[in-house]
């Protein structure tokens, strides 16, 4: 198996001015795919809500059915089970697909309201129309990852490249990484993806957020399929810093997408969620945080519990560990037990060294 340089793709990418990486907050992208329902209008107030809801970034899909497939009948090309049971590929692209006619609609009304517009290219007439519209970066998606060719592609356009692994495997990502690199892409985020539509919790396994970012150097994230948003958000205090989730206006309305994917308020959470997960991260610190710093008076220390005369032998009696904290450390306790009161002392004094003597 080939290894990857190390240091070959940056730590930190920048799309349309904003900055991803590790020490950014989590970059949301909101995607749209077939959830426009086969409506322009609809598309476009999907954008506006993935604008309103705090997404960084709505993503399409550039295909057509002639381009994803071809028209053919026989058993290869049917769907049997899931979502799109009964389906041919080519009549599920025809219903799914975005017009390539609209996107131009599409990415002008995304920058007038300010929201970052990019796409998924399905084959190299897709990216050349994105090219065209200067599409900011790309999306490579999982079932295309095998796609050499058009990684090779979209690599040579100098933009920024995101990469679904759904499905692949190690040599297979290798493939990939591999030919981005040697295609000039220095910017490379490989998201962890279960190829699942909805995915299964239990099989998110995302402790290899971490592992694909060791092993190949890159930015790593998540593109999601599990119903919710909790995957999501426990991927980003797993060290994602990219996070995809299909999006619609309404569960209720049907789409090709729509079952998994999540709804304007469900994305809002996200988008809230998932920044405070990154801010609880930090760094690993035994310093005292400033917020402790008021709550250090009601710690627990020593105390006189009882009224006591000079000379008096303290014992046990006479000295408690309680809270609050003005008084010695807890663990000077034994060193106290035994000592002499140096002056009378007045039941609910904080011990000093001051006061007692060995």
């Amino acid at each position: 198996m080939p290894k990857i340089k190390t240091g070959t793709f940056a730590s930190e990418i920048t799309i349309d001015g904003t900055k991803i990486g590790a020490e950014q907050p989590p970059y949301v992208i909101a995607e749209l795919s077939a959830n426009h329902n086969g409506s322009l209008e609809r598309a476009l107030v999907t954008i506006e809500m993935a604008k309103a809801m705090g997404a960084n970034a709505i993503k399409l899909q550039t295909y057509s059915a002639d381009t994803m497939t071809i028209d053919c009948d026989n058993e290869h090309f049917q769907i049997h089970g899931g979502l799109w049971d009964g389906y041919n590929l080519y009549k599920l692209y025809q219903w799914a697909q975005t017009p390539y006619e609209w996107h131009k609609a599409m990415f002008d009304h995304a920058r007038k309201i300010g929201i970052t517009v990019f796409s998924t290219p399905f084959d190299e007439s897709a990216v050349d129309l994105l090219e065209s519209l200067d599409c900011p970066a790309y999306k490579i998606a999982s079932f295309e990852a095998t796609d050499l060719p058009l990684i090779e592609k979209v690599a040579k356009t100098g933009k920024p490249l995101i990469i679904s692994t759904g499905m692949a495997d190690e040599e297979e990502i290798n493939d990939l990484v591999e030919t981005a690199k040697n295609s000039g892409c220095t910017n490379l985020v490989l998201l962890h993806c279960i190829s699942s539509y909805p995915a299964p919790i239990e099989q998110s396994n995302l402790h290899t957020i971490n592992d694909i970012a060791q092993r190949w150097q890159v930015i790593p994230g998540l593109s999601d399929h599990t119903l919710g948003t909790n995957v999501a958000i426990t991927a980003v205090a797993l060290g994602a810093c990219v996070i995809e989730k299909h999006i619609t206006l309404s569960r209720e309305d049907k789409g090709p997408d729509s079952e998994f994917s999540l709804e304007p308020d469900e994305l809002k959470q996200l988008v809230e969620h998932s920044k405070l997960a990154w801010q609880s991260l930090g760094t690993a610190s035994y310093d005292r945080k400033p917020a402790e710093l008021d709550n250090l008076k009601f710690r627990r220390s020593l105390f006189f519990v009882k009224d006591i005369k000079q000379g008096t032998v303290i014992t046990s009696e006479h000295v408690r560990r309680i809270r609050p904290g003005a008084g010695l450390a807890p663990k000077f306790y034994l060193d106290v037990i035994g000592a002499t009161a140096t002056c009378d002392i007045h039941r609910g004094t904080p011990v000093t060294w001051e006061l007692i003597s060995e």
